[in-house]
């Protein structure tokens, strides 16, 4: 079997094909997971978004597009895409301040807020931000969506979600290293 029988999986996975998934995971997850490996060094965590991959590949089938390429280019794309959020993701968090804190707060009660970080000081830093700005950094930390997805989400490319990103980390970097 090969990209043509990939490309019937794909149309058939659109239409909510159980099989259609178990097959294209049976014939490109080891190449995907390799991929991770190599990205990541961290097989937990290459094999969690192994996992996210295909949910996302079974929430979208219908948006695979055989012009733009074979279902394999399509789906170790979006592994590598996933990846490179993570490590991106990774990156910021050992060395933000501000991102730390927002994680502290989301979820938590104001009480429980307020006994890890000052919780008025992250909402009013937030505030202080230009609307696209704090609308990533929602969409990022409140709801856990990656650079692909907010740009998805918000119809802008993925580019400008990420200048967005970090124009407001770094405002919110310098309220946080004030002290």
């Amino acid at each position: 079997m090969g990209p043509a029988e990939d490309v019937e999986l794909a149309i058939e996975l659109a239409r909510g094909g159980r099989e259609a998934l178990a097959e294209l995971y049976d014939r490109h997850s080891p190449a995907m997971l390799g991929l991770g490996l190599k990205l990541l060094r961290d097989r937990g965590e290459a094999e969690e978004i192994l996992h996210d991959v295909f949910l996302e590949a079974w929430k979208r089938a219908g948006d695979y597009d055989p012009s733009r390429g074979s279902v394999r280019t399509w789906l170790m794309l979006r592994m590598r895409s996933r990846c490179l959020d993570r490590i991106k993701s990774a990156a910021r968090s050992r060395t933000s301040n501000a991102g730390e804190d927002l994680e502290r707060v989301v979820g938590a009660t104001p009480s429980q807020a307020a006994d890890t970080v000052d919780a008025s000081r992250v909402l009013g830093a937030l505030e202080e931000l230009p609307e696209e700005q704090r609308q990533v950094l929602a969409l990022g930390y409140f709801e856990g969506l990656s650079c692909t997805e907010m740009a998805d989400e918000l119809g802008i490319p993925v580019g400008t979600v990420k200048s967005r990103l970090h124009a407001g980390m770094k405002k919110l970097r310098t309220v946080f290293t004030e002290d």
